[in-house]
Formats: C-alpha cells, sequence, structure tokens
C-alpha cells in the first residue's frame, strides 16, 4: 500500500525536535510521498526548503486567507520565484475563511483572486481552503479560474450541493481526518460515498485535524495517521483498502504531476 499524504504543514515548529522520526513513522505506514502546502511567505519557503532536503516531499507556495493581509506586490513576487522550484508542484492553500476573518473579505478575495490569475499563468493545479464562505468561493471559482478543475478543493466539509458544483466544475475533494470523527464527521461520511473514485485526494492538514484512533492518545497529527483516513474512506464506501489506496495515489500524482522519479 503506498499512500500520499495530500496536504501536510510540516514546516510547522512542533515538529522541529523530531522531524526524522515523522517521516520514518511515515514511511512505515506506507506514506511514500507528502505535499507541504505554504500559507505564506515564510512557510512557502520552508515548505520548499525541506522538500529540497527529503525525497518523497513536495510543496505548494501561496497566502492562506488567513494571511491575506500580509500579502502584496513584493510578497507575490517572491512566491513566483519559489514556484520555479522543481519540487513546487502546486499554488496553495489560497481561498476563502469568513469564519475566523483573520482578513477581510475584500482583502481575501482580492488576493484569491491575484493567486489563481498566477497559478493559472504557471499552469499549477491549486490548493483550495474554504470555510463558511456561502458559495462565494464557488462563484470565484467559476469566473476567475481559466483551468477549472485544476485543484482540491482541501478539507471538505461543505453541503452535497456544493459537493456537486465542484465535481461538475471538475475538482478533487480532499478528505481529512474528520471523516473518522463520530458526530463531526456524520454527514462527511455520507458525501463521501457520491465522490467518484477517480475525484478523491486523503489529507491529514496535520499537525491539526487528528483522526480517531490516533486523537486518542496525541493532539499533534502526523502524515503516518493519514493511513486512518485510507482505512475508514473504504470502510464507508464498502471498497477494498488496497485498491482504493492504489487508486488515491494515482489521483493525487495525477493533479500535481508529481515527478517521483525525481523524488
Amino acid at each position: 500500500m503506498k499512500l500520499f499524504d495530500s496536504h501536510c504543514h510540516l514546516d510547522d515548529s512542533v515538529y522541529d525536535p523530531d522531524f526524522e522520526p515523522v517521516l520514518e513513522r511515515a514511511r512505515n505506514a506506507g506514506v511514500s510521498a507528502m505535499m507541504i502546502a505554504g500559507i505564506n511567505l515564510m512557510t512557502s519557503q520552508k515548505a520548499v526548503a525541506l522538500s529540497e532536503a527529503h525525497k518523497g516531499i513536495f510543496a505548494a507556495v501561496g497566502f492562506h486567507p488567513h494571511d491575506a493581509s500580509e500579502a502584496g506586490e513584493s510578497g507575490m513576487e517572491a512566491l513566483e520565484k519559489l514556484a520555479g522550484h522543481p519540487k513546487v508542484l502546486a499554488w496553495g492553500e489560497i481561498g476563502l475563511d469568513f469564519n475566523r476573518m483573520h482578513s477581510p473579505q475584500k482583502i481575501q478575495e482580492k488576493w484569491l483572486i491575484r493567486q489563481l490569475a498566477v497559478a493559472d499563468s504557471l499552469d499549477l493545479p491549486v490548493i483550495f481552503h474554504e470555510r463558511e464562505s456561502s458559495g462565494r468561493l464557488l462563484d470565484i471559482l467559476k469566473q476567475y479560474h481559466r483551468h477549472p478543475g485544476n485543484g482540491v478543493i482541501h478539507c471538505f466539509s461543505g453541503t452535497r450541493s456544493e459537493l456537486r458544483q465542484y465535481l461538475d466544475l471538475g475538482y478533487f475533494i480532499g478528505i481529512t481526518g474528520i471523516l473518522t470523527i463520530q458526530s463531526r464527521g456524520a454527514d462527511l461520511r455520507k458525501l463521501a460515498t457520491e465522490i467518484p473514485r477517480n475525484r478523491i485526494l486523503i489529507e491529514t492538514d496535520a499537525p491539526y485535524l487528528t483522526p480517531a484512533p490516533e486523537k486518542n492518545h496525541t493532539r499533534r497529527n502526523e502524515p503516518a495517521f493519514v493511513r486512518s483516513v485510507l482505512l475508514k474512506l473504504a470502510q464507508v464506501r464498502k471498497e477494498d483498502p488496497n485498491e482504493l489506496a492504489d487508486a488515491l495515489w494515482t489521483n493525487t500524482r495525477g493533479l500535481f504531476r508529481v515527478p517521483l522519479d525525481r523524488g
């Protein structure tokens, strides 16, 4: 079984004391590849550095909606230069978050649209963050994403209607450890059966969203735990775990155009 953690934040300082053991546990769990998603210039730079130093780690660069107020033309220029690195395979995570509103809505939308244009010009797939945007992300994607479907809706937690619209546009759907949580994941477990197999990715969002059963022992998520997401997804969809893992590996490599022969 080969697994791909399609979204994690291994640049987080919580991993600094035991980074190598974290990677070893991932490998022992069958996780052969990981995508570190940047959320601002500093984390994107660290993601690229980690990808350069470790086989099987890849990077995405971008300004998260929480950090949209930090974006600017100089920051965008720096990210564009970073995106030229051979192990940068995506732009993100970017999007809209109207839950915490760390950046004003207008600022979030301005830099989302700007980053979409850059990702399109570089022909990079996009990692999207969406939380409580009430359909506004869909509106912007329909209007401004010139390569619809070239991306993944990270940590999907929307409605059936939103899921249908994302799928109709061609996007992949990212499934996290929320799927494994008894009450919080109930709706997601229902919708997970409706996603075509060739449009699903699995992810940890580590160090956040620790799945069960690991959440009973530790608060910190890590890439090795994406195996629990895979096993729950297979159970919910009544599919063979090994066959599903193969399909998701193919999906992730295809979306990110992963040159695993180059590490």
